[in-house]
């Protein structure tokens, strides 16, 4: 027996939950969103272990307007309050978890989402025209489902002797646990590095094992990738050796008189291999979707090592029709570019996935502006827009303004915030269709500012293309600047204004 049918049915009330459920509110959708446990954001209440979030927080900046101060906040969720904002709730730089779980808690009180707590979600199946959704409180009809759960299991390598290692979720946190011991790490990502971080003072030896050396986010430019808080691991590995990062291939993990004797293959030397004694494994190699509440009419495909679902560029499963991923979970569709896979990415995806689901299921058209057909005219929209969209900023390389020329009139069509691949595709039978967003190029880390167009590719900066019928056939770089402000005349508007006076008078 079904209980209730509704539009949008939302799986999991963490951060991207409650974003989608505060957008489609607004919006007076038709939504219900499922939570397991008493209270928003159960994954922020375990993790991270040692409950120091890498997401920055910053309370104090130069600018009163909203759009910039949230180019530098982390944490907070896009809604109308402005006291509803992350900074109200923690003044540290690096804030504590739990101040994301009060702030979570706060933002459902406050809004009154239409979430059901205490409510598991057992199984959903696909219908010919939705979803049912099977709870331990009934059942529910769904013409579409989004899925929010986030990270649900641990990802667990395939090492033989795997289950000797102690997982991540589950290991003692007390430094003093670890005194005087010789404790191997399995991976290299934040979770890692953290706990490395957490017991370096104590143990006699740390060291973090993986295939791959690591990715810092300084040099990567990627917010996922390690963060430079856990540095002090990296000096112990470059000037003593006491602690070490290994590039290595694990082979087995196996019990030797009340240790470990764990056997390694060094990356950078195939074939050479060595047998190593620790008094502790551990895993930390991050987490996986959780896939068992879906039946087999409605099992998603999934890639990277089976740890997330395969998306279309609507962020609809790639292989069932009307089930759709939210949050960190979402982050195949760029986890390598932006910030999809964290609360300041995904909170513009949602409100861009929110603008898509209203169109699909209940006949509201994408919103768009009238943006002048003429070059100085649209230069100042376009340039207003990159000084002054924090969307932009947080998703350089991902989401775009789309500007859509009516030929009838010469004039533009222009939307927010889209994926840019969902726009060359959407708008395909344009002969004029510009892309305008932030793009960073080569090593944030030591790329230089450079006063000609050609040579800006090192630091955010814009980049205006053209599309053709879907084919790209132009391309503007506009320098990039320390303040990140592109108003000079000589080297922001006379450019942007030249490109497209010559663009848009070829005739093509």
């Amino acid at each position: 027996m079904v209980d209730t049918a509704h539009t949008y049915v939302i799986v999991g009330a963490g951060p991207a939950g409650l974003q989608l459920s505060y957008q489609l509110q607004q919006q007076g959708a038709d939504y219900l969103t499922f939570e397991r446990g008493a209270e928003p954001g159960g994954f922020f209440r375990r993790f991270p272990r040692h409950r120091r979030l890498n997401s920055l927080n910053t309370v104090h900046t130069d600018s009163g307007d909203p759009e910039t101060r949230l180019r530098c906040d982390g944490n907070s969720l896009l809604n109308d309050d402005p006291e509803l904002l992350f900074p109200k709730f923690s003044r540290e730089y690096l804030p504590a978890a739990d101040d994301l779980v009060r702030y979570l808690a706060e933002f459902q009180r406050i809004h009154q989402l239409r979430v059901r707590y205490g409510t598991t979600v057992e199984q959903v199946s696909r219908e010919d025209d939705g979803f049912t959704v099977r709870t331990d409180r009934g059942v529910v009809r769904a013409r579409c489902l989004v899925v929010a759960t986030g990270w649900g299991r641990p990802f667990v390598p395939d090492i033989k002797g795997i289950e000797h290692a102690t997982g991540y979720e589950e290991m003692d946190v007390d430094p003093d646990r670890y005194a005087g011991r010789r404790v191997l790490i399995i991976g290299k990502g934040n979770s890692a590095f953290e706990t490395a971080s957490s017991i370096l003072g104590r143990a006699s030896t740390v060291h973090l094992a993986s295939r791959r050396p690591v990715r810092l986010a300084w040099t990567t430019g990627r917010p996922g990738d390690v963060r430079g808080r856990h540095g002090a691991i990296l000096d112990s590995d470059r000037f003593t050796t006491q602690h070490a990062l290994l590039d290595c291939t694990i082979d087995e993990i196996r019990p030797v008189d009340g240790g470990f004797r764990v056997s390694i293959t060094d990356t950078h030397a195939p074939g050479e291999t060595t047998e190593l004694d620790y008094h502790e494994v551990l895993r930390c190699t991050g987490f996986r979707m959780d896939t068992s509440l879906f039946d087999a009419s409605c099992a998603p495909d999934l890639v990277r090592d089976g740890r997330m679902p395969g998306l279309r560029p609507d962020w609809q499963s790639s292989n069932v029709d009307d089930l759709y991923f939210a949050g960190t979970v979402a982050q195949p569709r760029d986890g390598r570019h932006a910030a999809s896979p964290f609360i300041d990415g995904f909170r513009y995806n949602l409100r861009t996935f929110t603008r898509l689901l209203r169109e699909r299921y209940d006949d509201v058209p994408l919103p768009a502006a009238t943006a002048p057909g003429e070059p100085a005219s649209l230069t100042t929209v376009m340039l207003d827009r990159v000084n002054g969209s924090s969307a932009l900023w947080t998703q350089s390389g991902y989401l775009c303004d789309v500007f859509v020329r009516d030929d009838a009139t010469g004039d533009f069509r222009h939307h927010e915030d889209l994926p840019e691949d969902y726009a060359v595709s959407r708008f395909a039978d344009s002969s004029h269709c510009y892309t305008l967003a932030l793009r960073r190029g080569g090593d944030g880390a030591d790329g230089e500012r450079h006063p000609t167009p050609d040579r800006a590719r090192h630091v955010v900066h814009p980049v205006i293309r053209r599309y053709r019928h879907g084919e790209l056939v132009a391309e503007q770089h506009l320098p990039g600047d320390l303040l990140a402000e592109w108003r000079r005349p000589d080297r922001h508007v006379e450019p942007l204004v030249r490109f497209l006076g010559r663009d848009l008078t070829d005739g093509s």
